[in-house]
């Protein structure tokens, strides 16, 4: 995987990368990039592009991202909303066959790497939390989903139709593993993943997050455990009807990790708030239920950072396994845009920080 390095106005975007010719990605315009309106300072971002053609998808740094925007994949609207998007078949990072326009927090400075603790947050409860950034975090986003995926080969694979729009992820790291804290922790697995799901012939979608079992990739048991905010969960092909969230109607979301607790919020105009609350740091579930098959410990031992935007989870990808529904896609973003083969998520807002205590 590699940086992209940026040198641009707010007027032209220009990508420079070490040893290639120089390409522009941004169109001409007078419009603002996303930097200019939404504070990016501890963000990076992933692109589903390989602009030097090595095969790898591309990233850009927290630092160039400050000058940074795509005309398809990452810009900022008429309104000045922040626009992710992403279609099916596409470059994708290297432990995914899904592609996103996704944001990635890095706390730290440009020189540490993805997986020092200076660039991450962790649980109070961690044994080397005073080496971490911070512990806990807030992030909070208001967001509009305006396409998912809408055609998929096996329709009744549960990541079918959805994105994810927001998320904490575990660092992937073989030291932690092979220090031997037990059977879960490095492995990169995610505490959250916020999901809007729409069925092709339904009016209404559905909002739901899950919990993933932090298992090795190996263990049968690690898997994604869903919880229905509003609509559905992801594995009914009911219609959720007004019970549910339309495409391009407004829904906030709150990530609030205190110490070793993650608190969420959930609201919307049309609905009351959904709250939850899950300890990351043991296996008692959302429901305040043991669940005998995840690690006992939870997270406790792992480097954590918040994602956003839109991580497409239409894999075209043809596999007996559950991730993979084989969507259509052409690779080509015009085509692909004008089949419906990608997912479009617009934010009206997304603010990070320290964690507050609860109301």
């Amino acid at each position: 995987m590699k940086f992209i390095q940026v040198l641009s106005s707010a007027i032209i975007g220009t990508i420079v990368i070490a040893g290639c010719a120089t390409n522009t990605i941004n169109e001409t315009s007078s419009k603002p990039i996303p930097a200019a309106k939404f504070d990016l300072s501890t963000w990076k971002i992933t692109i589903p592009t390989d602009n030097d053609n090595n095969g790898k998808v591309d990233q850009v740094s927290k630092i160039d991202i400050q000058n940074y925007s795509h005309p398809d994949y990452f810009y900022l609207d008429d309104e000045n909303n922040m626009v992710f998007a992403t279609p099916n078949k596409a470059f994708t990072t290297a432990n995914s066959s899904n592609t996103r326009s996704e944001l990635h927090q890095l706390l730290g400075g440009p020189q540490l790497t993805n997986y020092a603790p200076g660039n991450n947050f962790s649980l109070k409860s961690h044994k080397n939390a005073q080496s971490y950034a911070q512990i806990g975090g807030n992030l909070q986003a208001t967001v509009k989903v305006n396409n998912v995926a809408k055609r998929a080969t096996y329709p009744e694979k549960n990541p079918a139709y959805s994105v994810v729009v927001g998320q904490i992820h575990a660092t992937k790291d073989k030291t932690i593993v092979a220090e031997g804290n037990g059977f879960g922790y490095g492995n990169g697995n995610e505490p959250i993943k916020i999901y809007f799901k729409k069925w092709p012939n339904h009016q209404y979608g559905s909002v739901f997050w899950n919990y993933e079992r932090n298992l090795p990739k190996a263990d049968p048991n690690r898997v994604d455990i869903a919880y229905p905010v509003w609509g559905e969960l992801w594995s009914e092909s009911n219609e959720p009807g007004e019970n549910g969230i339309a495409l391009n109607e407004a829904f906030s979301y709150e990530i609030n990790v205190v110490e070793d607790i993650m608190h969420l919020t959930f609201t919307t105009a049309r609905h009351k708030p959904v709250t939850f609350q899950i300890n990351l740091a043991n296996n008692i579930d959302a429901n305040g239920k043991v669940d005998k098959f995840d690690h006992p410990y939870g997270y406790k031992g792992d480097a954590l950072f918040f994602k956003a935007g839109a991580y497409n989870q239409c894999s075209i990808k043809d596999d007996p396994g559950f991730w993979y529904p084989k969507c259509l896609g052409t690779g080509d973003w015009k085509t692909d845009k004008k089949n419906g083969d990608y997912a479009q998520v617009t934010f009206t807002r997304l603010v990070t920080g320290m964690s507050k205590k609860p109301q």
